[in-house]
């Protein structure tokens, strides 16, 4: 792995070496040749033969927005190069979002092959659900939502939120993964406030162990979900989250 730290400063200094060299600018003032400065350093990244040895190399190059702005010369240049990129945004990290990432705009352009077929078939769409609760959230900030179908939303939103919360080093089993994903999909979690989810975090995984071990084998196996596994997955959590005090009010649900 070769994480290059970043690109952006090192555009700029190419920039100020080219305009005092007198060379001709191009976009934002950039010489014509940084595209492919940037293109010959990163697809050094490949997957070798046999015959050169074996391996991969993998480049994760890091490049600085201007205020987010992710249209800009050097960030776009970086995505149309690479196989997808993770975009970190400042106000999550500040209203405690970790790990920070936008996943409306972060995208993997190779994670669908290789994902197992349970993983992509509980992803379903949530990632839809998700990117429509923050614009609805962006309106309740003006009023009181009334329509029960967007109240829903949001609360599926906010169930999304607390579960995309990381605590560090607490990584979670491919069964949990599927689990989580399962019972946002189907509503179990809708409601939860972030302080329930953090009680049910930790008692996932054993719980799973004892009231879902069919789901469990097919997860690894690598084989799909069928209805009979997503339903035990389903009453696992439900009873996992039926026990649990009813949470506070908050002012978005109105």
């Amino acid at each position: 792995l070769d994480v290059i730290d970043d690109l952006t400063r090192h555009a700029a200094t190419h920039r100020e070496l080219a305009l005092l060299t007198h060379e001709p600018p191009g976009r934002e003032a950039y010489p014509g040749d940084v595209f492919y400065l940037h293109s010959r350093l990163l697809e050094r990244a490949a997957k070798l033969s046999p015959e050169l040895g074996g391996g991969s190399l993998t480049a994760l190059p890091i490049a600085e927005t201007d205020a987010g702005n992710l249209s800009a010369y050097i960030p776009t240049n970086l995505i149309s190069i690479t196989d997808g990129q993770i975009v970190l945004d400042r106000g999550l990290f500040a209203a405690d979002q970790r790990p920070a990432v936008d996943v409306g705009l972060s995208v993997s352009r190779v994670g669908g092959k290789t994902q197992t077929a349970a993983l992509r078939g509980a992803v379903g769409r949530l990632r839809l659900d998700y990117a429509q609760f923050l614009e609805l959230e962006m309106f309740t900030r003006f009023g009181r939502m009334t329509d029960t179908r967007v109240r829903d939303r949001i609360r599926r939103g906010e169930a999304i939120r607390a579960w995309l919360r990381q605590p560090r080093y607490a990584a979670l089993r491919p069964i949990d993964e599927i689990a989580v994903l399962v019972g946002l999909s189907e509503g179990v979690f809708d409601g939860l406030s972030k302080d329930q989810v953090e009680t049910v975090r930790p008692r996932l995984a054993a719980h799973l162990d004892a009231h879902a071990p069919g789901a469990a084998r097919i997860v690894a196996a690598g084989g799909k979900l069928d209805d009979a596994a997503r339903a035990e997955l389903v009453a696992a959590l439900k009873e996992l989250t039926g026990h649990l005090p009813a949470p506070a009010a908050t002012g978005t649900n109105g």
